[in-house]
């Protein structure tokens, strides 16, 4: 049988890369992480002319001299695994940078086959790409694709395995010309290693050589210790520094870049891309980004785009979250007329379907707003809000490349927290990783939104799309003011340099959307149907049990007696009817006033009512306490808590009502708790998974800094917006 042979899936972010992984592998993948680090690991399966292949995709990097862990682990990756076949997919549209990378693989000497990619956007803006001309050039197979369409993938799978067969697992780095002065430095520096036989088990001599040029701080420390020729290559790199320095005003690195640069400037002249239209067109894209990036009409317009977001969400999924508040209304009717009293019913009407219909009952504006989130994304647009957010998120201690990781986490309400944080590895200086992981969470996230829209269905109803786009602006402030204080006391540092690349513009296509959008509702769905769910039963079961004691049953049960006795004492004619409805109506009270007591008297009642001399200040009763107290596993189980809470401490509870309206007709929960709720929400403690990927990504200690910190900070703050709104 022959081997099974691996494949390394390389390439510059936003080159369709992983779709292309993803249109290869389908369901055959699955993820893990590199060894000794967090930057997650993707490896798929496929079978091509008979031969199992493995295909890894590597995170998205500019350059094989490594500057972040995502680089690190690539370059390690290619370093020590050496895959059969490197496919290093390229934009062709920015065929230039792209090239950059392949230069550098090649350099190493991997098995490159180049994958042209989003060949289809290079036709529209009046491109031509000679790629036989580029194979011939480069000496290596190149291919044309369109991934998102599935094009010339086939072509490229069936390209990679005969070239990998041919080369049979050799690496030949290619050796390019960078001057006088750095080539004489590289070949003393190349001989050494060679006669030492200096880490030649793992890299190529010239290419050591030159990432000590590049003053590759990963390499060199690598090498520092193992003998005099790792001190001779250092003082050889920094005299040559000097003299660059000296002679030419430059560094190393820059003066290789470009000549790197010349070499592929030279190939692309040599006929390789040629324009078919009008010289002096521009780019669609260009032309789009004067005015949607533009300093001041950029952010206005990204400001707009997001309210007519939030508007556009709510008009369009109220009446279907009507009709799903109805159904579990007559769900859970019809769940008490069918099972008996006792603790099945309650578990079944007050438990699931009181607690987990709270947070379904939400699902068609989920919908809404991952659909909207998705367009904006496949249109390219959330790039953009990043490259114009960088100057403000400089001011606040953080970084431009943070913008993404707040955006995955909710910036555009509908992300998460976890996915958000672990996109925090792409930043370069560990005090900003730090302080955006820590800031990250403060999203409006997939789980805090049924929280918000309770919140604003209740006592906000008049203006929903309003008070979410001021939720939205507010999470973004609290983030961004925190990083600050972070920034300015427990991890204070220098900002560093921003570069980020734009992708072009590209019209989403329905099935993609349909896609994007049906991924995240099925994980919303997902979770309301496991973890919600099972949070739910338990906090039933710690909101019923122990109960009342017997003397107390006793108690109610001798005041139930006697009101049903005083009751059939009166006359059967109409001339008690007053006092008959009196007594019913005591009757009902004497059956809510147990169910609450039963409720205070819990596991979760008792923790909620010693929390209420101090959560007072912020308007909490024990009820939102022990909610708030459940949302530190998942966020949605404030609204299941609450639900559930509301539905136990009735006696006979009005299933058809919505939790919002429970809400708004209780008394103690006023308009400024409802605010105080809502900040608590944005800053309080993250929800068990976010905070155990945030002590995964940097340690435990900082993890539960963030429980800690975020918690006390947002009482603080919920404390300050209720007694401002009541007095108000």
């Amino acid at each position: 049988m022959s081997p099974t042979l691996t494949f390394a899936l390389a390439g510059n972010p936003n080159s369709g890369k992983t779709t292309l992984f993803n249109s290869l592998t389908g369901a055959r993948q699955h993820v893990g992480n590199y060894p000794g680090v967090t930057v997650e690991k993707r490896e798929g399966r496929l079978r091509a002319a008979g031969r199992d292949l493995i295909l890894v995709d590597l995170p998205g990097m500019y350059s094989l001299t490594a500057y972040c862990a995502d680089e690190r682990a690539a370059r390690s990756f290619l370093v020590e695994e050496k895959p059969s076949c490197v496919i290093d997919v390229v934009d062709a549209g920015t065929l230039e940078r792209g090239l950059y990378l392949t230069v550098q693989l090649l350099e190493l000497g991997a098995p490159v086959v180049l994958a042209l990619n989003m060949m289809d956007e290079v036709r529209r803006r009046g491109l031509s790409l000679d790629t036989g001309l580029l194979a011939r050039l480069l000496g290596l197979p190149v291919v044309a694709t369109v991934a998102r369409l599935g094009q010339g993938t086939d072509d490229l799978v069936r390209q990679a395995l005969e070239y990998a067969k041919a080369r049979r697992g050799q690496w030949k780095p290619l050796e390019l010309s960078y001057g006088p002065d750095v080539d004489r430095a590289l070949g003393v520096m190349a001989a050494r290693i060679e006669a030492d036989r200096f880490l030649t088990d793992r890299f190529p001599a010239r290419w050591l050589a030159l990432k000590y040029l590049e003053a590759d701080e990963d390499v060199i420390v690598l090498a520092r210790g193992r003998g005099p020729t790792a001190a001779f290559l250092e003082e050889t790199a920094a005299r040559l520094a000097r003299h660059i320095r000296e002679t030419q005003a430059t560094y190393p690195e820059a003066v290789i870049s470009d000549y790197r640069y010349g070499f592929i400037a030279a190939l692309l002249r040599r006929g390789v891309l040629q324009r078919t239209a009008s010289p002096d067109r521009l780019a669609v894209s260009d032309t789009v980004d004067r005015v949607l990036t533009h300093a001041v009409a950029g952010p206005l317009i990204m400001l707009a785009v997001l309210f007519c977001m939030f508007q556009l969400t709510f008009l369009t999924s109220r009446y279907p979250m009507d009709w799903l508040e109805a159904g579990f209304g007559w769900l859970g009717e019809a769940a008490g007329a069918a099972l008996p009293e006792g603790l099945l019913k309650s578990l079944v009407v007050s438990g699931v379907i009181a607690g987990v219909g709270g947070v379904l009952g939400f699902v068609p504006l989920i919908c809404v707003m991952f659909f909207l989130l998705s367009c904006l994304e496949d249109l390219g647009y959330t790039a953009r809000m990043a490259y114009m957010l960088d100057r403000v998120f400089r001011a606040f201690g953080l970084h431009g490349a943070s913008v993404m990781p707040f955006i995955i986490s909710g910036g555009i309400p509908g992300g998460c927290a976890v996915p958000g944080v672990m996109a925090a590895r792409t930043l370069r200086s560990p005090k900003e990783r730090l302080a955006t992981i820590l800031s990250a969470p403060f999203m409006a996230c997939g789980a805090k939104i049924p929280v918000y829209l309770l919140l604003i269905a209740a006592f906000f109803p008049e203006h929903p799309g309003m008070v979410m786009f001021g939720i939205t602006v507010a999470s973004w402030a609290a983030a961004l003011c925190v990083a600050k204080l972070w920034r300015a006391t427990v991890i204070a540092g220098h900002s560093t340099p921003f570069l980020m690349e734009l992708p072009p513009y590209r019209l989403p296509t329905l099935r993609g959307l349909l896609i994007h959008t049906g991924e995240r509702a099925w994980q919303y769905i997902k979770k309301a149907g496991t973890i919600v769910l099972a949070i739910s039963v338990v906090m039933w079961a710690a909101m019923t049990f122990p109960g009342l004691p017997p003397d107390r049953l006793a108690d109610y049960d001798a005041e139930r007696a006697a009101l049903a006795a005083e009751r059939e004492a009166l006359p059967d004619d109409g001339s008690a009817q007053a006092d008959r409805q009196a007594l019913g109506e005591r009757l009902d009270d004497l059956d809510n006033r147990q169910t609450e007591e039963a409720l205070r008297r819990s596991l979760a009642g008792r923790l909620g009512v010693a929390l209420e001399s101090l959560s007072r200040l912020a308007g909490f009763d024990w009820r939102v306490n022990i909610a708030l107290i459940g949302g530190l596993a998942a966020k949605e189980v404030v609204v299941s808590t609450l639900g559930t809470a509301y539905d136990l401490g009735q006696a006979e509870p009005e299933a058809p009502q919505a939790l919002s309206g429970r809400l708004a007709a209780d008394p103690r929960f006023t308009p400024a708790v409802a605010l105080a709720l809502i900040a608590f929400t944005i800053l309080y403690a993250p929800c068990f998974v976010t905070v155990a990927v945030m002590a995964r990504e940097t340690n435990w200690k900082w993890a539960a800094f963030a429980v800690v910190a975020n918690t006390a900070l947002g009482f603080a703050v919920a404390v300050a917006v209720f007694q401002i709104a009541r007095i108000w």
